[in-house]
Protein backbone atom coordinates (compact mmCIF):
# COMPACT_ATOMS: atom_id res chain seq x y z
CA UNK A 1 0.00 0.00 0.00
CA UNK A 2 3.01 2.27 -0.45
CA UNK A 3 2.35 5.50 -2.32
CA UNK A 4 4.27 6.57 -5.42
CA UNK A 5 6.44 9.63 -4.84
CA UNK A 6 4.72 12.77 -6.09
CA UNK A 7 1.26 11.15 -6.25
CA UNK A 8 -1.77 12.60 -4.50
CA UNK A 9 -2.39 10.88 -1.16
CA UNK A 10 -5.70 11.21 0.67
CA UNK A 11 -6.43 9.94 4.17
CA UNK A 12 -10.10 9.40 5.00
CA UNK A 13 -9.45 7.70 8.34
CA UNK A 14 -9.15 10.19 11.16
CA UNK A 15 -9.32 13.77 9.95
CA UNK A 16 -9.43 14.33 6.20
CA UNK A 17 -5.88 14.91 4.95
CA UNK A 18 -4.47 15.53 1.48
CA UNK A 19 -0.78 15.59 0.66
CA UNK A 20 1.53 15.63 -2.32
CA UNK A 21 4.97 14.99 -0.82
CA UNK A 22 3.87 17.48 1.87
CA UNK A 23 0.48 18.12 3.53
CA UNK A 24 -1.82 20.45 1.58
CA UNK A 25 -3.84 23.00 3.53
CA UNK A 26 -7.56 22.33 3.22
CA UNK A 27 -10.30 25.00 3.11
CA UNK A 28 -11.61 26.26 6.43
CA UNK A 29 -15.16 25.60 5.21
CA UNK A 30 -16.36 22.30 6.66
CA UNK A 31 -18.90 21.93 3.85
CA UNK A 32 -16.18 22.22 1.22
CA UNK A 33 -14.10 19.55 2.94
CA UNK A 34 -17.20 17.37 3.29
CA UNK A 35 -17.92 17.85 -0.42
CA UNK A 36 -14.40 16.63 -1.26
CA UNK A 37 -14.83 13.58 0.98
CA UNK A 38 -18.21 12.79 -0.57
CA UNK A 39 -16.79 12.90 -4.12
CA UNK A 40 -13.87 10.69 -3.07
CA UNK A 41 -15.92 8.00 -1.39
CA UNK A 42 -18.90 7.82 -3.78
CA UNK A 43 -16.48 7.36 -6.71
CA UNK A 44 -18.98 8.34 -9.39
CA UNK A 45 -20.27 11.53 -11.07
CA UNK A 46 -22.74 13.52 -8.98
CA UNK A 47 -25.41 15.85 -10.29
CA UNK A 48 -24.90 19.48 -9.30
CA UNK A 49 -28.45 19.80 -7.98
CA UNK A 50 -27.88 16.72 -5.82
CA UNK A 51 -24.72 18.26 -4.30
CA UNK A 52 -26.57 21.51 -3.68
CA UNK A 53 -29.30 19.65 -1.82
CA UNK A 54 -26.74 17.78 0.27
CA UNK A 55 -24.68 20.71 1.47
CA UNK A 56 -26.55 24.01 1.10
CA UNK A 57 -29.93 25.33 2.17
CA UNK A 58 -32.38 26.65 -0.39
CA UNK A 59 -32.59 30.23 1.07
CA UNK A 60 -28.87 30.59 0.30
CA UNK A 61 -27.41 30.51 -3.21
CA UNK A 62 -26.66 26.77 -3.46
CA UNK A 63 -25.27 26.84 -6.99
CA UNK A 64 -23.07 29.82 -6.23
CA UNK A 65 -21.82 28.15 -3.05
CA UNK A 66 -21.07 24.96 -5.01
CA UNK A 67 -19.10 26.91 -7.65
CA UNK A 68 -17.05 28.59 -4.91
CA UNK A 69 -16.35 25.26 -3.20
CA UNK A 70 -15.29 23.61 -6.47
CA UNK A 71 -12.91 26.49 -7.20
CA UNK A 72 -11.21 25.83 -3.85
CA UNK A 73 -11.02 22.08 -4.47
CA UNK A 74 -9.40 22.44 -7.90
CA UNK A 75 -6.34 24.00 -6.32
CA UNK A 76 -6.08 21.03 -3.94
CA UNK A 77 -6.59 18.00 -6.21
CA UNK A 78 -5.41 19.28 -9.61
CA UNK A 79 -1.80 19.64 -10.69
CA UNK A 80 0.12 20.25 -13.92
CA UNK A 81 -0.24 16.62 -15.00
CA UNK A 82 -3.76 15.84 -13.81
CA UNK A 83 -7.06 17.73 -13.97
CA UNK A 84 -8.72 15.41 -11.46
CA UNK A 85 -11.79 17.52 -10.66
CA UNK A 86 -14.14 17.25 -13.63
CA UNK A 87 -17.21 19.48 -13.70
CA UNK A 88 -19.66 20.38 -16.44
CA UNK A 89 -23.02 22.15 -16.28
CA UNK A 90 -24.78 19.05 -14.96
CA UNK A 91 -22.30 16.83 -13.09
CA UNK A 92 -19.20 16.84 -10.92
CA UNK A 93 -16.75 13.98 -10.51
CA UNK A 94 -13.27 13.26 -9.19
CA UNK A 95 -10.80 11.17 -11.21
CA UNK A 96 -9.05 8.88 -8.71
CA UNK A 97 -6.90 6.90 -11.14
CA UNK A 98 -3.71 8.61 -9.87
CA UNK A 99 -4.78 9.03 -6.24
CA UNK A 100 -3.92 6.84 -3.25
CA UNK A 101 -6.79 6.72 -0.71
CA UNK A 102 -6.07 4.91 2.56
CA UNK A 103 -9.62 3.63 2.99
CA UNK A 104 -9.87 2.38 -0.59
CA UNK A 105 -6.64 0.41 -0.20
CA UNK A 106 -7.99 -1.23 2.96
CA UNK A 107 -11.31 -2.02 1.26
CA UNK A 108 -9.43 -3.70 -1.58
CA UNK A 109 -7.36 -5.69 0.91
CA UNK A 110 -10.54 -6.59 2.80
CA UNK A 111 -12.08 -8.13 -0.33
CA UNK A 112 -9.48 -10.91 -0.18
CA UNK A 113 -8.33 -11.22 3.42
CA UNK A 114 -7.17 -14.78 2.86
CA UNK A 115 -4.27 -13.48 0.74
CA UNK A 116 -3.20 -10.78 3.22
CA UNK A 117 -0.20 -11.26 5.49
CA UNK A 118 -0.62 -11.11 9.25
CA UNK A 119 1.39 -7.87 9.32
CA UNK A 120 -0.97 -6.31 6.74
CA UNK A 121 -4.00 -7.38 8.77
CA UNK A 122 -2.61 -5.92 12.00
CA UNK A 123 -1.62 -2.66 10.28
CA UNK A 124 -5.06 -2.41 8.65
CA UNK A 125 -6.87 -3.03 11.93
CA UNK A 126 -4.81 -0.28 13.57
CA UNK A 127 -5.69 2.21 10.81
CA UNK A 128 -9.37 1.28 10.99
CA UNK A 129 -9.54 2.15 14.69
CA UNK A 130 -9.61 5.79 13.60
CA UNK A 131 -13.06 7.25 12.92
CA UNK A 132 -13.78 7.92 9.28
CA UNK A 133 -13.77 11.67 8.45
CA UNK A 134 -13.46 12.80 12.07
CA UNK A 135 -14.90 16.28 12.55
CA UNK A 136 -16.82 16.33 9.26
CA UNK A 137 -20.30 15.78 10.70
CA UNK A 138 -23.03 18.10 9.42
CA UNK A 139 -26.03 17.32 11.67
CA UNK A 140 -28.26 19.93 10.03
CA UNK A 141 -27.82 18.33 6.61
CA UNK A 142 -29.73 15.11 7.09
CA UNK A 143 -29.04 13.34 3.79
CA UNK A 144 -25.29 13.91 3.99
CA UNK A 145 -25.26 12.90 7.66
CA UNK A 146 -27.18 9.70 6.87
CA UNK A 147 -24.63 8.91 4.17
CA UNK A 148 -21.73 9.56 6.57
CA UNK A 149 -23.26 7.38 9.29
CA UNK A 150 -23.76 4.57 6.79
CA UNK A 151 -20.16 4.87 5.55
CA UNK A 152 -18.80 4.83 9.09
CA UNK A 153 -20.87 1.76 9.83
CA UNK A 154 -19.36 0.08 6.78
CA UNK A 155 -15.84 1.01 7.95
CA UNK A 156 -16.58 -0.49 11.36
CA UNK A 157 -17.70 -3.70 9.67
CA UNK A 158 -14.47 -3.69 7.69
CA UNK A 159 -12.51 -3.40 10.94
CA UNK A 160 -14.45 -6.33 12.37
CA UNK A 161 -13.55 -8.45 9.35
CA UNK A 162 -9.85 -7.61 9.80
CA UNK A 163 -10.08 -8.55 13.48
CA UNK A 164 -11.83 -11.83 12.63
CA UNK A 165 -9.07 -12.67 10.15
CA UNK A 166 -6.37 -11.87 12.73
CA UNK A 167 -8.04 -14.10 15.31
CA UNK A 168 -8.27 -16.88 12.75
CA UNK A 169 -4.54 -16.63 12.01
CA UNK A 170 -3.61 -16.63 15.72
CA UNK A 171 -6.14 -19.17 16.96
CA UNK A 172 -3.38 -21.61 17.98
CA UNK A 173 -1.50 -18.98 20.00
CA UNK A 174 -3.76 -18.14 23.01
CA UNK A 175 -1.35 -15.61 24.54
CA UNK A 176 -1.25 -13.57 21.33
CA UNK A 177 -4.86 -13.93 20.26
CA UNK A 178 -6.57 -12.92 23.53
CA UNK A 179 -6.27 -9.15 23.10
CA UNK A 180 -7.49 -9.41 19.51
CA UNK A 181 -10.49 -11.47 20.64
CA UNK A 182 -11.37 -8.78 23.19
CA UNK A 183 -11.15 -6.08 20.52
CA UNK A 184 -13.29 -8.14 18.14
CA UNK A 185 -15.99 -8.58 20.79
CA UNK A 186 -15.87 -4.83 21.45
CA UNK A 187 -16.32 -4.23 17.71
CA UNK A 188 -19.14 -6.81 17.35
CA UNK A 189 -20.72 -7.17 20.81
CA UNK A 190 -23.57 -9.37 19.52
CA UNK A 191 -21.50 -11.67 17.31
CA UNK A 192 -21.72 -15.25 18.57
CA UNK A 193 -18.61 -16.09 16.54
CA UNK A 194 -16.56 -13.33 18.18
CA UNK A 195 -17.89 -14.28 21.62
CA UNK A 196 -17.02 -17.93 21.02
CA UNK A 197 -13.51 -16.99 19.96
CA UNK A 198 -12.99 -15.04 23.20
CA UNK A 199 -14.33 -17.90 25.32
CA UNK A 200 -12.01 -20.39 23.66
CA UNK A 201 -9.04 -18.07 24.02
CA UNK A 202 -9.63 -17.64 27.75
CA UNK A 203 -9.87 -21.34 28.68
CA UNK A 204 -6.30 -22.44 27.74
CA UNK A 205 -4.92 -19.51 29.75
CA UNK A 206 -6.53 -20.78 32.96
CA UNK A 207 -9.33 -18.23 32.82
CA UNK A 208 -12.26 -20.68 32.71
CA UNK A 209 -14.15 -18.70 35.36
CA UNK A 210 -13.95 -15.51 33.33
CA UNK A 211 -14.94 -17.50 30.22
CA UNK A 212 -18.06 -18.88 31.94
CA UNK A 213 -19.08 -15.47 33.27
CA UNK A 214 -18.61 -13.86 29.89
CA UNK A 215 -20.51 -16.65 28.10
CA UNK A 216 -23.46 -16.28 30.48
CA UNK A 217 -23.53 -12.48 30.08
CA UNK A 218 -23.29 -12.75 26.31
CA UNK A 219 -26.12 -15.28 26.06
CA UNK A 220 -28.37 -13.02 28.14
CA UNK A 221 -27.62 -10.03 25.92
CA UNK A 222 -28.02 -12.11 22.76
CA UNK A 223 -31.37 -13.50 23.90
CA UNK A 224 -32.65 -9.98 24.55
CA UNK A 225 -31.62 -9.01 21.00
CA UNK A 226 -32.98 -12.19 19.38
CA UNK A 227 -29.52 -13.46 18.38
CA UNK A 228 -28.61 -17.15 18.33
CA UNK A 229 -25.92 -17.78 20.97
CA UNK A 230 -25.76 -21.59 20.93
CA UNK A 231 -22.21 -21.60 19.54
CA UNK A 232 -21.01 -20.04 22.81
CA UNK A 233 -22.29 -22.95 24.93
CA UNK A 234 -19.63 -25.56 24.24
CA UNK A 235 -16.34 -24.56 25.87
CA UNK A 236 -14.57 -27.74 24.80
CA UNK A 237 -14.43 -27.18 21.07
CA UNK A 238 -13.27 -24.28 18.92
CA UNK A 239 -16.06 -22.04 17.59
CA UNK A 240 -17.59 -22.69 14.21
CA UNK A 241 -16.88 -19.74 11.95
CA UNK A 242 -18.70 -18.28 8.99
CA UNK A 243 -16.96 -18.34 5.67
CA UNK A 244 -14.78 -15.40 4.69
CA UNK A 245 -17.41 -14.70 2.04
CA UNK A 246 -20.12 -14.20 4.68
CA UNK A 247 -17.95 -11.77 6.66
CA UNK A 248 -17.08 -9.88 3.50
CA UNK A 249 -20.75 -9.55 2.60
CA UNK A 250 -21.49 -7.92 5.95
CA UNK A 251 -18.81 -5.27 5.55
CA UNK A 252 -19.05 -4.68 1.79
CA UNK A 253 -22.60 -3.34 1.61
CA UNK A 254 -22.42 -0.06 -0.29
CA UNK A 255 -25.09 2.56 0.42
CA UNK A 256 -25.66 5.38 -2.06
CA UNK A 257 -28.38 7.92 -2.84
CA UNK A 258 -30.23 8.81 -6.01
CA UNK A 259 -33.01 11.22 -6.91
CA UNK A 260 -36.50 10.20 -8.04
CA UNK A 261 -38.31 12.07 -10.80
CA UNK A 262 -39.94 14.47 -8.30
CA UNK A 263 -36.69 15.20 -6.46
CA UNK A 264 -37.16 12.78 -3.54
CA UNK A 265 -33.85 11.36 -2.30
CA UNK A 266 -33.84 7.56 -2.32
CA UNK A 267 -31.24 5.47 -0.50
CA UNK A 268 -30.21 2.20 -2.11
CA UNK A 269 -27.63 -0.46 -1.33
CA UNK A 270 -25.76 -3.19 -3.16
CA UNK A 271 -23.91 -6.12 -1.70
CA UNK A 272 -22.32 -9.28 -3.06
CA UNK A 273 -20.94 -10.12 -6.48
CA UNK A 274 -22.19 -11.70 -9.67
CA UNK A 275 -25.19 -10.79 -11.83
CA UNK A 276 -27.66 -8.25 -10.39
CA UNK A 277 -30.76 -9.21 -8.42
CA UNK A 278 -33.10 -6.35 -7.47
CA UNK A 279 -35.65 -6.33 -4.65
CA UNK A 280 -38.50 -3.81 -4.73
CA UNK A 281 -39.16 -2.04 -1.43
CA UNK A 282 -41.94 -3.17 0.90
CA UNK A 283 -43.29 -2.40 4.39
CA UNK A 284 -40.97 -1.41 5.95
CA UNK A 285 -37.28 -1.11 5.03
CA UNK A 286 -34.12 0.35 6.54
CA UNK A 287 -30.87 -0.38 4.70
CA UNK A 288 -28.79 -0.29 7.87
CA UNK A 289 -31.11 -1.92 10.37
CA UNK A 290 -32.57 -4.73 8.26
CA UNK A 291 -29.18 -6.11 7.20
CA UNK A 292 -28.52 -7.06 10.84
CA UNK A 293 -32.09 -8.21 11.44
CA UNK A 294 -32.51 -11.56 13.20
CA UNK A 295 -35.55 -12.09 10.96
CA UNK A 296 -34.58 -11.61 7.31
CA UNK A 297 -30.82 -10.96 7.35
CA UNK A 298 -30.09 -14.69 6.75
CA UNK A 299 -32.31 -14.60 3.66
CA UNK A 300 -30.55 -11.46 2.38
CA UNK A 301 -27.15 -13.06 2.92
CA UNK A 302 -28.17 -16.07 0.87
CA UNK A 303 -29.49 -13.93 -1.99
CA UNK A 304 -26.22 -11.97 -1.99
CA UNK A 305 -24.10 -15.11 -2.02
CA UNK A 306 -24.11 -15.45 -5.81
CA UNK A 307 -25.62 -12.14 -6.94
CA UNK A 308 -25.09 -8.42 -6.61
CA UNK A 309 -28.16 -7.96 -4.40
CA UNK A 310 -29.68 -4.47 -4.75
CA UNK A 311 -32.42 -3.10 -2.54
CA UNK A 312 -33.60 0.33 -1.42
CA UNK A 313 -35.66 2.30 1.08
CA UNK A 314 -38.69 3.74 -0.67
CA UNK A 315 -39.66 7.31 0.13
CA UNK A 316 -41.11 7.91 3.57
CA UNK A 317 -39.00 5.39 5.48
CA UNK A 318 -35.49 4.15 6.23
CA UNK A 319 -32.62 6.32 4.97
CA UNK A 320 -34.69 7.85 2.14
CA UNK A 321 -36.54 11.16 2.40
CA UNK A 322 -39.30 11.06 5.02
CA UNK A 323 -40.75 14.50 4.33
CA UNK A 324 -42.21 14.03 0.88
CA UNK A 325 -45.40 15.49 -0.52
CA UNK A 326 -46.06 12.60 -2.88
CA UNK A 327 -46.50 9.27 -1.11
CA UNK A 328 -48.39 7.26 -3.71
CA UNK A 329 -48.19 4.07 -5.71
CA UNK A 330 -46.86 5.82 -8.86
CA UNK A 331 -44.21 7.43 -6.63
CA UNK A 332 -43.19 3.98 -5.34
CA UNK A 333 -42.69 2.84 -8.93
CA UNK A 334 -40.71 6.01 -9.61
CA UNK A 335 -38.42 5.15 -6.68
CA UNK A 336 -37.67 1.74 -8.21
CA UNK A 337 -36.98 3.34 -11.60
CA UNK A 338 -34.57 5.83 -10.03
CA UNK A 339 -32.62 3.10 -8.23
CA UNK A 340 -32.35 0.87 -11.29
CA UNK A 341 -31.14 3.77 -13.42
CA UNK A 342 -28.69 5.03 -10.78
CA UNK A 343 -27.23 1.55 -10.41
CA UNK A 344 -26.68 1.43 -14.18
CA UNK A 345 -28.51 -1.87 -14.63
CA UNK A 346 -29.44 -3.36 -17.97
CA UNK A 347 -31.51 -6.52 -17.70
CA UNK A 348 -32.09 -8.10 -14.30
CA UNK A 349 -34.37 -10.36 -12.21
CA UNK A 350 -36.78 -8.45 -9.96
CA UNK A 351 -38.18 -9.61 -6.61
CA UNK A 352 -41.34 -8.20 -5.04
CA UNK A 353 -42.52 -9.01 -1.52
CA UNK A 354 -45.94 -8.06 -0.08
CA UNK A 355 -47.04 -4.72 -1.60
CA UNK A 356 -43.68 -4.61 -3.39
CA UNK A 357 -45.19 -7.22 -5.73
CA UNK A 358 -47.53 -4.65 -7.23
CA UNK A 359 -44.64 -2.20 -7.69
CA UNK A 360 -42.59 -4.92 -9.37
CA UNK A 361 -45.51 -5.87 -11.64
CA UNK A 362 -46.06 -2.26 -12.73
CA UNK A 363 -42.38 -1.77 -13.48
CA UNK A 364 -42.10 -5.10 -15.36
CA UNK A 365 -45.09 -4.31 -17.58
CA UNK A 366 -43.78 -0.86 -18.52
CA UNK A 367 -40.14 -2.00 -18.86
CA UNK A 368 -40.32 -5.45 -20.47
CA UNK A 369 -36.81 -5.09 -21.89
CA UNK A 370 -35.30 -4.63 -18.40
CA UNK A 371 -36.90 -7.42 -16.33
CA UNK A 372 -35.57 -10.88 -17.16
CA UNK A 373 -37.45 -12.74 -14.38
CA UNK A 374 -40.20 -11.67 -11.99
CA UNK A 375 -40.37 -13.28 -8.53
CA UNK A 376 -43.36 -12.43 -6.33
CA UNK A 377 -43.74 -13.45 -2.68
CA UNK A 378 -46.77 -12.91 -0.45
CA UNK A 379 -48.22 -10.38 -2.87
CA UNK A 380 -51.55 -9.06 -4.05
CA UNK A 381 -52.84 -7.26 -7.13
CA UNK A 382 -55.52 -5.18 -5.38
CA UNK A 383 -55.44 -3.47 -1.97
CA UNK A 384 -57.97 -3.82 0.81
CA UNK A 385 -60.32 -1.18 -0.58
CA UNK A 386 -61.11 -3.28 -3.66
CA UNK A 387 -64.53 -4.82 -3.04
CA UNK A 388 -64.36 -4.21 0.73
CA UNK A 389 -67.57 -4.13 2.74
CA UNK A 390 -68.50 -1.14 4.89
CA UNK A 391 -67.49 -3.10 7.97
CA UNK A 392 -64.04 -3.88 6.59
CA UNK A 393 -63.53 -0.30 5.50
CA UNK A 394 -64.51 1.00 8.93
CA UNK A 395 -62.16 -1.46 10.63
CA UNK A 396 -59.23 -0.52 8.39
CA UNK A 397 -59.82 3.20 8.84
CA UNK A 398 -59.86 2.70 12.61
CA UNK A 399 -56.50 0.92 12.45
CA UNK A 400 -55.06 3.78 10.39
CA UNK A 401 -56.24 6.28 13.00
CA UNK A 402 -54.74 4.14 15.76
CA UNK A 403 -51.41 4.04 13.92
CA UNK A 404 -51.41 7.79 13.32
CA UNK A 405 -51.97 8.50 17.01
CA UNK A 406 -49.85 5.83 18.66
CA UNK A 407 -47.10 4.63 16.31
CA UNK A 408 -44.28 6.59 17.90
CA UNK A 409 -45.11 5.75 21.53
CA UNK A 410 -42.92 3.53 23.67
CA UNK A 411 -45.86 1.17 24.20
CA UNK A 412 -45.51 -1.33 21.31
CA UNK A 413 -49.20 -2.34 21.36
CA UNK A 414 -49.93 -0.08 18.37
CA UNK A 415 -47.26 -1.74 16.23
CA UNK A 416 -48.04 -5.20 17.59
CA UNK A 417 -51.20 -5.10 15.44
CA UNK A 418 -48.95 -5.68 12.44
CA UNK A 419 -46.21 -7.75 14.03
CA UNK A 420 -48.59 -10.49 15.18
CA UNK A 421 -50.15 -10.93 11.74
CA UNK A 422 -46.91 -10.56 9.81
CA UNK A 423 -45.11 -13.24 11.85
CA UNK A 424 -47.44 -15.35 14.01
CA UNK A 425 -44.69 -17.96 14.46
CA UNK A 426 -42.13 -15.43 15.69
CA UNK A 427 -40.59 -15.71 19.14
CA UNK A 428 -41.24 -12.94 21.71
CA UNK A 429 -37.71 -11.68 21.08
CA UNK A 430 -38.30 -11.51 17.32
CA UNK A 431 -41.58 -9.66 17.81
CA UNK A 432 -39.89 -7.21 20.17
CA UNK A 433 -37.21 -6.56 17.59
CA UNK A 434 -39.75 -6.04 14.80
CA UNK A 435 -41.86 -3.69 16.93
CA UNK A 436 -38.83 -1.51 17.62
CA UNK A 437 -37.69 -1.76 14.00
CA UNK A 438 -41.03 -0.42 12.76
CA UNK A 439 -40.89 2.52 15.18
CA UNK A 440 -37.39 3.50 14.04
CA UNK A 441 -38.11 3.06 10.34
CA UNK A 442 -40.82 5.65 9.75
CA UNK A 443 -42.94 8.33 11.42
CA UNK A 444 -46.53 7.86 12.72
CA UNK A 445 -47.84 10.12 9.96
CA UNK A 446 -46.02 8.24 7.23
CA UNK A 447 -47.05 4.84 8.62
CA UNK A 448 -50.69 5.93 8.30
CA UNK A 449 -50.07 7.33 4.81
CA UNK A 450 -48.51 4.03 3.73
CA UNK A 451 -51.60 2.13 4.87
CA UNK A 452 -53.86 4.52 2.96
CA UNK A 453 -51.85 3.99 -0.23
CA UNK A 454 -51.69 0.21 0.13
CA UNK A 455 -55.47 0.07 0.33
CA UNK A 456 -55.84 1.71 -3.07
CA UNK A 457 -53.35 -0.41 -5.01
CA UNK A 458 -54.86 -2.09 -8.07
CA UNK A 459 -52.66 -3.58 -10.80
CA UNK A 460 -55.19 -6.20 -11.89
CA UNK A 461 -55.49 -4.66 -15.39
CA UNK A 462 -51.72 -5.10 -15.82
CA UNK A 463 -51.48 -8.81 -14.97
CA UNK A 464 -52.22 -10.12 -18.45
CA UNK A 465 -49.51 -7.84 -19.87
CA UNK A 466 -46.64 -9.28 -17.81
CA UNK A 467 -44.15 -10.65 -20.34
CA UNK A 468 -41.34 -11.78 -18.04
CA UNK A 469 -41.21 -15.37 -16.78
CA UNK A 470 -42.91 -15.16 -13.40
CA UNK A 471 -42.68 -17.19 -10.20
CA UNK A 472 -45.32 -16.58 -7.53
CA UNK A 473 -44.73 -17.87 -4.00
CA UNK A 474 -47.02 -17.64 -0.98
CA UNK A 475 -47.06 -18.99 2.56
CA UNK A 476 -49.75 -21.58 3.09
CA UNK A 477 -50.90 -20.10 6.42
CA UNK A 478 -50.32 -16.39 5.67
CA UNK A 479 -52.66 -14.42 7.97
CA UNK A 480 -51.89 -11.05 6.43
CA UNK A 481 -52.54 -11.90 2.77
CA UNK A 482 -54.46 -15.19 2.34
CA UNK A 483 -52.94 -17.82 0.07
CA UNK A 484 -56.01 -17.58 -2.18
CA UNK A 485 -54.91 -14.05 -3.05
CA UNK A 486 -51.55 -15.42 -4.17
CA UNK A 487 -53.26 -18.06 -6.28
CA UNK A 488 -55.40 -15.39 -7.96
CA UNK A 489 -52.27 -13.34 -8.63
CA UNK A 490 -50.57 -16.29 -10.33
CA UNK A 491 -53.69 -17.14 -12.32
CA UNK A 492 -53.80 -13.63 -13.78
CA UNK A 493 -50.21 -13.65 -15.08
CA UNK A 494 -49.59 -15.63 -18.31
CA UNK A 495 -47.70 -18.89 -17.69
CA UNK A 496 -46.81 -17.96 -14.11
CA UNK A 497 -45.52 -20.73 -11.84
CA UNK A 498 -46.95 -21.02 -8.33
CA UNK A 499 -45.16 -22.44 -5.28
CA UNK A 500 -46.80 -22.81 -1.87
CA UNK A 501 -44.38 -22.48 1.05
CA UNK A 502 -45.00 -24.34 4.29
CA UNK A 503 -45.15 -21.41 6.69
CA UNK A 504 -47.71 -19.35 8.61
CA UNK A 505 -45.68 -16.15 8.25
CA UNK A 506 -46.27 -13.32 5.82
CA UNK A 507 -42.65 -12.27 6.43
CA UNK A 508 -40.47 -15.36 6.34
CA UNK A 509 -38.18 -15.84 9.33
CA UNK A 510 -34.58 -16.46 8.36
CA UNK A 511 -34.37 -19.47 10.68
CA UNK A 512 -37.36 -21.35 9.22
CA UNK A 513 -37.18 -23.97 6.48
CA UNK A 514 -39.52 -21.94 4.23
CA UNK A 515 -36.85 -19.24 3.99
CA UNK A 516 -34.38 -21.78 2.61
CA UNK A 517 -37.06 -23.06 0.22
CA UNK A 518 -37.70 -19.51 -0.98
CA UNK A 519 -34.01 -18.94 -1.80
CA UNK A 520 -33.71 -22.36 -3.48
CA UNK A 521 -36.73 -21.65 -5.70
CA UNK A 522 -35.38 -18.21 -6.61
CA UNK A 523 -32.03 -19.67 -7.63
CA UNK A 524 -33.56 -22.51 -9.61
CA UNK A 525 -36.02 -20.19 -11.37
CA UNK A 526 -33.35 -17.67 -12.39
CA UNK A 527 -30.92 -20.36 -13.50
Amino acid sequence: MAAVQGSLIINMLGELQVRRDQPIALPASKKTRALLAFLIETRRPQRRDRLCELFWDIPDDPRGALRWALSKLRGIVNDDAHARLVADRERVSLDLTSVDVDLHALQQLGSNLGQATLAELIHGAALLRQPMLAGLDLPQHHAYQAWLVAERHEVERLRCSFLAAIVDRLKDAPEQVLSWCREWVSCEPLSAIAASALVHALVPLGKAGEASEFAAAFKAAAAAAGVDATSVDDLGHPPSRPSDHNRQLLQRQKIAFCTASDGARIAYASVGGGPPLVKAANWLNHLELDWDAPIWAPLFRELARDHCFIRYDERGNGLSDWNVSDLSFPAFVSDLEAVVNAAGLGRFPLIGISQGCAVAIDYAVHNPDRVSHLILMGGYAAGWRAGASEEVRAEREAVITLVREGWGRDDPVYRQIFSATFMPAATPEELTWFNEFQRRTTSPRNAARFLEVFGGIDVRPLLSRVAAPTLVMHSQGDRRIPVTTGLELAAGIPNAEFVMLHSDNHILLGREAASEEFVAHVRQFID
